[in-house]
């Protein structure tokens, strides 16, 4: 191999080197489409978006029903302790006291599901709408992948 030399009469670096030819072997993947990333990322954040006001809205019902529970609770108590305030016999009074405690612990149970129940709708729904879209985005990244 005959070696070049520079102006100053050294051997180049590296002799005989074809940047054009290197560039050209490289494997360098196509840049995307740009439009279509920002547009992917906008759905995303719209979905994202949506999810998290779904799960306010469901936060927002849960307290709301939560309020109302206990309302209901303090006003049936104060009904409750004037039944109870009367003179009855301790055998009465007793088996009042046994019903009465009976009856809160189900509407206990009762509204404990209840709001459980709410509790996960909202974020069932919530996740729905986040799984649609990274469905939707996978979709999308592999119509993009496939484009080149």
């Amino acid at each position: 191999m005959v070696e070049k030399t520079t102006k100053a009469g050294t051997a180049p670096f590296m002799p005989e080197f074809d940047i054009k030819k290197l560039m050209g072997d490289m494997k360098i993947p196509a840049m995307p489409d740009v439009e279509a990333v920002l547009a992917a990322h906008k759905r995303n954040l719209d979905a994202l978006t949506e999810a998290n006001r779904v799960a306010l809205e469901g936060a927002q019902l849960v307290a709301r029903r939560h309020m109302e529970i206990m309302q209901e609770t303090m006003s049936g108590l104060t009904s409750t302790l004037k039944e109870l305030a009367g003179n009855q016999p301790p055998a009465v009074r007793a088996a009042k006291q046994a019903e009465l405690l009976k009856k809160a612990y189900e509407n206990a149970v009762a509204n404990t599901k209840e709001l459980g129940d709410l509790i996960q709708k909202s974020n069932a729904e919530a996740m729905s709408k986040l799984n649609t879209r990274f469905s939707e985005a996978m979709t999308e990244m592999k119509a993009l992948l496939e484009k080149k």
